[in-house]
Formats: structure tokens, sequence, C-alpha cells
């Protein structure tokens, strides 16, 4: 940590990566080296059990959630925004599931989870039960929430109707409801895809690249987002990692082994999307 953050004093602090290229994570993690936090990856993780997962690690105050493919730009702005967080009493940090230069149409409630501050120590204030938070109905108190939603205006198109679009999505509205959190601003990088994500001071954090999944398995993506890590590289005037013939060998078993984790998962979870279709085409 390069500053005397005072709030941040005696915490202690992880940054979790829910991580399914191992090549990737490499270019990622190297930008977060080095300080005073314990770096975690963490794979073969469900989109909402990934979350539980970091909770209940009782040997960590405050978690920072990072993508794969969430490069950190300054670590001084981010560090400081980590300090804002604990000082001002939120419990979550993150940019909004629409607007705020992300590609996507879902609910300004929810933060998407490509970058989180986790103040597990507010947190755990509430016992953490995961069925009572899958059970959250949010359309009972949707009212409630829209009405306390800041700065509405900073969203385009608003719309605070969809609540089940990601199974995280019962685990953000319960922690909006029950605590404070801080939506930060993000614009769209100038490749048209990519999110700029920025601090309470308008200072850039993190570019994310969105579609890691289709990292060397579609050309246009792939060079889109090499370009992106070159760019974060030459801002943070580092050298970017170059992988020897053995560090290839790994990515590509390490890749096998979550492909083959990956697929029986899929396969398992096929009868709660099938259940969310349903509901989705009755609703219509």
């Amino acid at each position: 940590m390069q500053k005397n953050f005072s709030a941040l004093k005696g915490k202690r602090i992880k940054i979790y990566t829910r991580s399914f290229s191992l090549e990737m994570y490499r270019y990622a993690s190297k930008l977060f080296e080095n300080q005073d936090a314990v770096i975690v990856r963490l794979t073969d993780q469900m989109a909402d059990g990934y979350f539980y997962t970091i909770i209940k690690d009782t040997d960590c105050d405050i978690a920072i959630n990072l993508d794969e493919d969430a490069f950190i730009t300054n670590m001084d702005a981010m560090w400081d925004l980590v300090d804002f967080v604990v000082e001002k009493g939120y419990a979550n940090a993150g940019c909004s599931d629409r607007g705020a230069g992300v590609p996507r149409g879902g609910n300004p409630i929810v933060t998407n989870p490509f970058f989180n501050i986790l103040n597990l120590e507010l947190i755990r204030i509430i016992p953490i039960d995961k069925n009572i938070i899958n059970k959250f109905d949010y359309n009972v108190v949707k009212k409630e929430m829209v009405t306390a939603f800041p700065n509405k205006m900073l969203f385009d198109e608003c719309d605070f109707n969809h609540y089940d679009n990601e199974p995280y999505y019962p685990f953000f509205f319960w922690m909006a409801h029950n605590f404070k959190t801080l939506y930060l601003p993000g614009r769209q990088h100038n490749d048209g895809m990519s999110t700029i994500l920025y601090n309470h001071k308008q200072q850039p954090v993190c570019y994310h690249s969105w579609y890691a999944r289709f990292y060397k398995m579609k050309s246009d993506h792939t060079k889109r987002i090499n370009m992106l890590i070159d760019e974060v590289y030459n801002i943070r005037k580092l050298p970017k990692p170059v992988f020897t013939f053995k560090d290839n060998c790994q990515f590509i078993l390490d890749l096998c082994i979550r492909w083959c984790i990956k697929i029986p998962m899929r396969i398992f979870n096929l009868p709660n999307k099938w259940k969310k279709w349903l509901r989705h085409f009755h609703d219509k």
C-alpha cells in the first residue's frame, strides 16, 4: 500500500478473483502484486456462491473482488477508494449493472461483480444465510429501493424491473436493502466495448474488457483484450509479462481442467435456467 490510509490500519485485506483463464489471471494479478493484501484465485465457483465463499473467509476484513479481465490502472486510486468505503460505512462499492459505461441492460441497483469493495466486517453484523438471501423478494421492496436509489440522472434509461438477470442478483439486492452501497461512475472505453471505472474522486481505477470467456476463442475479442492489456501496462509503466513454453503448457492444462469441471456444472444448473426462462415467458 503506497500511502497511509487511516481507516485501513490493522485491517486484513484480500484481493479475490473468480478465474477461468490462468493466462488472463496472470496478466491481471501482475498489476496488483506486492501490495498489503493477500491474493486469492478462486476457480470453479458458481456466480452466486463465489460471494458466500468470500464472506465465509473469517481471516479477511475487507475483500476486493476483481474479475480476471478487470485490469487495475491506478493502485493509489483503488486504495483511496477502499479507505473511503470503510471510513464512510459503505458495505459495497461497485459499478451499476446498467448505465455508467456498462454494455448491459440489467437493474441499476445491482452492482456488476467485475469490481467490488466488500466491507466484510460491516456485512457480518447481520448473520449471513444463503437460503434467506436467495429468497429475498426484491419486488416486495422495489418501490422503497427505487426511491432510495441515488443519482438516477447518472443512468440512462433506468429500468428497475429486472430482478433475476443473474444468479447473484438476490445477493446484491439484499446488500443494497440492508446496507449502504456506493455506486461508482464509469464510461465506455474508446474500443467501444470495455468499461473504464472511476473512484469517488473521478480517478480511473480499472479497465474492464468484458467477454473474457471468448479470450483465445474469438479473434476479435482476443485482439481487443490484448490491446487493452497493453494499454494498461503502458499506463502503469510496467513490463508486460512474457510467458515461456512451460507457462503456455500450464495455461492449456489449467484450461482443460476448468472445462472438465465447468461442463458438468452447467448441465447440473440447466433446470434453474429453464425455470428462469419459463418465468420470463410467463411474465410476457
